[in-house]
């Protein structure tokens, strides 16, 4: 096999949820003759689509796990990577990110850009993905890609330009003009398979060249001979036109949009064309990693294949086949039987068995070069770890991790489903960083933590199916959290005397709350009241009381400890006796400094129809909700706002028996905020009404 890292794109495919992400995925597959049927998504046929291999994901009709797969188009290698639209799902989408070189932003003809579009592409800004936007569903009724160019434009801040017009819309939909070669594509054949080429019909002509006008434009910012062939009047040659546009796109500064209908067969052997010519290589984007000997420094990576290997684990899979680790090689290249170290741990690991993906099968290779995705077999790591050459410690920079907002206790119904509970939960937290799981010291609960409810409803449900592992779960629980509002000094002295030695310490200063962080330690201890080597005892003293507040035992966050005095004894002062004092002098200080409870606020987005507005918004005050704002968008009004995670529950159901099923709602996590008075006593209450009851 011949690799020339010139024509391999490493794309994803992201969008909101339902705008057509894996049926899309599913065409490409099918023109890309990587499969020879199409099927479709809510698998009417028994099949479900390709890249939905769980069980679960074709009863839904939703993407869970991102899956990976490639193929080839006109000699260029396409390594494809489908990612989930929830944002209970959202480590998929980040962890994919982190791997590709470009994207595809598909977004629905009739819904334009909502909630979760956003979120995508703010996390595309984080990693500084290029991408190109393909509007879906352009067969619908109601469909207007113009008006979504414009949301483009004002709600994503991207200079977004139509690479296409649609040659008639909704039921009319025949085939798009391409702006660049200004001629009429049709699609043919039963499943749009045949590509026929014509001149643009007469009625589209003007708008055809206004439009190419747009175009030509917006690339002449990126080509001074494009800029030259323009004020000359020349013709202007189209891959001049294209070396424009890719330059605008690999930078971020133009969006290409392209048009069609996944599901109809239309538009699709254009945009994979786009995607050839306009997407980067894994040699156009900048990698960088952290050299750990070296205090961090930045080092930029070269996709050369003769230097040292350096590769990113950044999803596991439990297969059919054991631990699937998928990795992409930034330098160097992967073959079977080298050797690696993992840089977390320091272990070296030996390079048995190397395969490409599509999505569920597999084919093993004899090497991994740079720029391409695969996967190693029985490897134990972390999603996230780096592998390097022996002797060289680079770590790619790890993945943004949000913190779980909803826990849940589980409790296994026998022995058996005890043990595969346990398996199950190695597996998936060590799959998805965003999914926890410890066991209460109190109530010995097995505790699961997440991202919101479909998140731990879908590992529940994969539990019992892929482990046999029969579960009963308590109600949902809010991860709230404790902090203080004003300054409060404390001065504690611990001491203890049982004859032989005895401890002794005292610990003096203040704390107070800060905003942007969880825990500030600062020592302005002078003159070796404590001693040097106890300091660190003091700071241990203090965080480990930060696991559970005095208030209502939540974690405390937004606190500032400073230690300031002190005194310690030459026989009975020790470590311990220190770490005791700072805890003492800990709880004296929470005592006066002022506590309140902190409670995840989501923003949550809901999209029905107008006529429900009204209820809608209803629905959210009765939830403490606090309305953002809401826009009419044809026939649909887009409401947001954010509402405490508590009073989420079951909100699905009730927005679908207020709006006869017609609305959907997303939400995210968006900040902590404090409970207001009358929650926080109610809190209080049914705490102590817990005790007792354990009692």
């Amino acid at each position: 096999m011949k690799y020339d890292i010139q024509n391999v794109r490493n794309i994803g495919i992201s969008a909101h949820i339902d705008s057509g992400k894996t049926t899309l995925t599913e065409r490409i597959l099918f023109f890309t003759k990587r499969i020879h049927a199409i099927h479709d998504v809510k698998g009417k046929d028994g099949v479900g689509a390709t890249m939905d291999s769980m069980e679960l994901e074709k009863e839904r009709g939703i993407t869970i796990a991102s899956a990976a797969t490639f193929c080839e188009w006109n000699n260029h290698e396409i390594n494809i990577i489908d990612t989930p639209g929830h944002v209970d799902f959202t480590i998929e989408v980040e962890r994919s990110l982190r791997v590709l070189d470009g994207a595809i932003l598909v977004l629905c003809s009739v819904g334009g850009v909502q909630s979760q579009s956003i979120t995508v592409d703010q996390q595309m800004k984080r990693y500084k993905v290029p991408c190109i936007a393909f509007i879906n569903k352009c067969d619908r009724s109601g469909a207007n890609p113009f008006r979504v160019i414009g949301q483009l434009k004002e709600k994503l801040g991207h200079n977004a330009v139509a690479m296409q017009i649609p040659i008639g819309l909704e039921a009319d939909l025949a085939g798009v003009v391409d702006l660049v070669t200004m001629k009429a594509v049709y699609f043919d054949g039963n499943n749009g398979e045949v590509v026929r080429t014509e001149e643009i019909p007469e009625n589209l002509l003007g708008e055809a060249e206004e439009k190419r006008e747009e175009l030509i434009d917006a690339a002449s910012m990126f080509s001074d001979e494009l800029t030259e062939a323009v004020l000359e009047e020349k013709e202007i040659p189209e891959d001049m036109l294209i070396a424009a546009i890719r330059q605008g796109t690999l930078t971020r500064e133009l969006t290409p949009v392209f048009m069609g209908s996944a599901y109809k067969n239309k538009g699709v052997q254009p945009l994979l064309d786009g995607v050839t010519h306009l997407l980067p290589s894994p040699s156009d984007v900048e990698n960088s990693a952290l050299d750990m000997e070296n205090d961090e420094k930045t080092v930029i990576l070269s996709s050369d294949a003769k230097k040292p290997v350096v590769a990113l684990a950044f999803k596991l899979e439990d297969g059919q086949y054991g631990q699937l680790t998928y990795i992409r090689v930034y330098q160097g290249s992967l073959s079977k039987g080298s050797t690696m170290v993992n840089v977390r741990n320091g272990r070296k690991i030996k390079v048995g068995r190397l395969a490409r993906m599509h999505a569920d099968q597999m084919e093993d290779i004899e090497t991994i070069p740079a720029g391409y995705i695969g996967a190693l077999f029985g490897i134990d790591c972390a999603s996230g770890d780096t592998f390097a050459e022996p002797g060289i410690s680079l770590t790619m920079t790890s993945m943004f991790v949000p913190d779980p907002v909803i826990s849940l206790a589980i409790v296994p119904e026998d022995n058996k489903s005890q043990i595969n509970m346990s398996k199950a939960l190695g597996r998936f937290t060590k799959e998805d960083p965003t999914f926890k799981s410890y066991v209460d010291d109190e109530t010995n609960e097995t505790i699961i933590e997440g991202m919101g409810e479909l998140h731990l409803e879908v590992y529940v449900e994969r539990m019992q199916r892929e482990y046999g592992a029969r579960v009963t779960t308590g109600k949902p629980r809010v991860a709230y959290r404790e902090t203080i509002t004003r300054k409060a000094e404390f001065n504690y002295t611990h001491k203890k005397q049982t004859g032989g030695a005895g401890q002794y310490g005292r610990v003096g200063g203040y704390m107070e709350p800060v905003s942007d962080t969880d825990f500030v330690f600062e020592n302005k201890v002078v003159g070796g009241k404590i001693p040097t080597q106890y300091i660190s005892a003091c700071e241990k003293g203090f965080q480990l009381s930060l696991a559970k507040g005095p208030k209502m035992e939540f974690p405390v966050t937004g606190i500032k400890v400073v230690i300031n005095d002190g005194a310690s004894h030459s026989v009975d002062s020790s470590e311990m006796a220190f770490q005791a004092a700072a805890r003492g002098a800990f709880l004296e200080g929470y005592a006066k400094a002022k506590s309140v409870i902190h409670e995840p606020i989501m923003k949550v987005v809901v999209e029905t129809p107008t006529e429900f507005q009204g209820p809608v918004m209803g629905l959210l005050n009765q939830r403490r909700g606090i309305i953002i704002g809401s826009q009419d968008e044809g026939t649909i009004s887009v409401v947001e706002s954010q509402v405490p995670l508590a009073e989420m529950f079951g909100f699905s159901t009730v927005l679908r028996s207020s709006t006869q099923g017609k609305a959907q709602f997303t939400m995210e996590f968006f900040m902590y905020k404090q409970v207001p008075q009358s929650i926080a006593e109610e809190l209080v209450k049914n705490a102590e009404k817990e005790k007792k009851g354990a009692a």
